[in-house]
């Protein structure tokens, strides 16, 4: 596979290897699991980020080189590294404060098996009772033209200019975003079709469940609802939506709740039904929107998700308890919809702000940029 990021390998790897660099490349599996977990770099902000993965190899390599045994040898008497230290960390490192150790602990491994089954080696070795952790030297020495290679070098240069790249990008975006809030009225058209642009099907989950949170969280910001205990102490409050954790984190949590109704949202780009059923039992089948990224109607989705159900239960009071818990399904035709609403109402401004609030939490900017403050003063 080639793309744009396989031309910097390239040139990193002429640095180091001159005339046997190609050679290395073919003979390389992790160079190629590498080359494909880059493919994003220069995709731009949009596009997701290979960071959890690439960290774990990153961390391992960089703990080999600190020692010195890709010059001293002697790497299988070592005792290895600490996880502790190994995850402390890769989240200092750019984009990297919010991991968790999957990658470290088996989802790197299973990936790379699943890119090269026929390779003998996995690329992280651990031994669990003790906690350390090693980087498969197998996979850092390659033959090439006769020759003995160690990459280890290269590999940390490679990731730390995809890294480079991606940060590049992700500072474009947020540049764009504060720039279109500084345009004038008559820029809306452009300012809209750019923060539309962001709820495409080919956008990296992650942006489309912050701009879906953006656009809904003002949509019903002017809606109310009427509460109270007494009669005569009922009183009218705004809905105010609320997210609850950070996007794609695995942590089993809901992404947004709605004050004062109790509602909950789950963002989602599937229809596998062994998902939005594992949403509905986390609430123990309490009603759940679902905001889908797809064009699909809703009622097409609901059809998908009942059909998969049918397949899979063949008792249908079963299905429906779930199919019931689904209290409403959002697609990107009617995110659009609420977003031209928001925007008629004068709430752009406020929906791109919320974009960039939520965008630099989410890829930790903020943290970045006051480390670089304090390096700088």
């Amino acid at each position: 596979m080639r793309h744009p990021f396989t031309d910097k390998i390239d040139e990193i790897l002429e640095k180091h290897f001159s005339d046997d660099s190609e050679q290395i490349f073919k003979n390389s599996e992790l160079l190629q699991y590498i080359n494909i977990k880059t493919k994003s770099a220069n995709k731009g902000s949009k596009s997701r980020g290979s960071f959890g993965n690439l960290y774990a190899i990153y961390v391992l390599v960089e703990d080999y080189i600190a020692n010195d045994y890709h010059h001293i040898g002697g790497y299988s008497l070592s005792i290895g590294a600490k996880f502790s230290i190994l995850f402390k960390r890769q989240r200092e490192l750019s984009f990297g404060a919010k991991l968790q150790n999957h990658a470290l602990n088996h989802r790197m491994n299973e990936e790379f098996k699943r890119y090269f089954s026929t390779c003998e080696f996995i690329p992280v070795i651990r031994v669990v009772e003790t906690n350390r952790y090693w980087f498969n030297e197998n996979l850092l020495k390659i033959k090439a033209n006769k020759k003995d290679f160690n990459i280890c070098v290269a590999i940390l240069e490679i990731i730390d200019a995809y890294v480079e790249m991606k940060r590049g990008s992700f500072e474009m975006f947020i540049d764009t975003c504060e720039m279109l809030k500084e345009l004038e009225e008559e820029r809306i058209p452009k300012t809209s079709e750019f923060v539309l642009g962001l709820l495409a099907p080919n956008v990296d989950a992650r942006v489309f469940e912050i701009v879906s949170f953006s656009i809904l969280k003002y949509f019903y910001s002017d809606q109310t609802v009427f509460f109270g205990f007494e009669l005569d102490e009922i009183e009218e409050e705004k809905l105010k939506l609320f997210k609850t954790g950070r996007t794609n984190a695995n942590d089993g949590g809901i992404d947004f709740v709605m004050k004062p109704l109790g509602r909950f949202f789950q963002v989602t780009e599937t229809t596998d039904v062994k998902k939005y059923f594992l949403d509905i039992d986390k609430l123990e089948k309490f009603p759940i929107t679902f905001v889908v990224k797809s064009d699909d109607s809703p009622e097409a989705l609901l059809s998908k998700i009942r059909e998969n159900a049918e397949k899979q239960y063949s008792i249908k009071a079963v299905v429906d308890k779930y199919i019931s818990c689904i209290e409403e399904i959002i697609n990107i035709q009617e995110l659009t919809i609420r977003f031209k609403k928001a925007v008629e109402l004068g709430y752009l401004n406020n929906i791109l702000s919320e974009i960039i609030i939520q965008s630099k939490v989410e890829f930790n900017y903020d943290d970045d940029l006051a480390e670089e403050e304090v390096e700088n003063d």
